[in-house]
């Protein structure tokens, strides 16, 4: 099934000269790694904490901002490793586990909106760190590790972009939160039913292809 995945190869095209200037510079991938987990947790925090004691503002914006940079960050890692013979087992474990905590903090900061129901949002971070599991578990028959949508990491990325820019706008046109509420939690179940497909395509893709 699409997903935006998909999109690697061209955005990595854009980022290849910069990532060449990195390596000048004697920047390496772990670097990225960890320096992209670190960010995403401080502002997860900050997230949580200001929407926490505030109403929705434009500040939540920084979100899709940050998701797109994230991506560029991930990216770039990504190259760093294996264009400029940077892979390592240290990096293995860094880019999988660095991603995942970096979603579940991201995730979990929308719990502070109290229009969206907390139990949809543990849910999604559950199923999320579910499909990045599954899509590691491939290799332990022989396969590939598995990208798989129609819920990867970079769809989740855009779907959520697209919550907080609701949020962020919604007020502009109607101050109903009960409406709302319900785009949010619709939303999140949205991504939650892609997600349960997301696990189910990564283990019938990985056996079909193992057979």
């Amino acid at each position: 099934m699409p997903s935006i995945y998909q999109l690697k190869p061209a955005f990595q095209n854009l980022l290849r000269p910069f990532v060449k200037q990195l390596y000048q510079l004697g920047i390496t991938a772990n670097q990225i790694t960890l320096l992209a987990m670190f960010i995403s947790v401080a502002l997860s925090l900050f997230f949580y904490t200001y929407n926490l004691n505030h109403s929705p503002s434009w500040l939540l914006l920084l979100f899709p901002l940050w998701m797109l940079i994230r991506m560029a960050f991930n990216a770039i890692d990504g190259m760093l490793a294996r264009e400029f013979k940077q892979q390592s087992q240290l990096g293995a474990f860094y880019n999988e586990l660095c991603d995942v905590i970096s979603d579940t903090a991201l995730y979990l900061s929308f719990i502070a909106f109290p229009f969206i129901r907390p139990e949809l949002v543990l849910l999604i971070t559950f199923l999320a760190i579910l499909s990045e599991y599954t899509g590691v578990m491939a290799p332990l028959i022989g396969q590939e590790r598995r990208y798989d949508g129609p819920m990867g990491k970079s769809d989740r990325a855009f779907w959520f972009s697209l919550l907080a820019v609701i949020i962020v706008i919604y007020p502009l046109f109607s101050n109903q939160l009960q409406i709302l509420s319900y785009i949010c939690n619709t939303l999140f179940i949205f991504i939650g039913l892609l997600l349960i497909l997301t696990i189910y395509n990564r283990i019938k893709n990985s056996i079909q292809n193992h057979s």
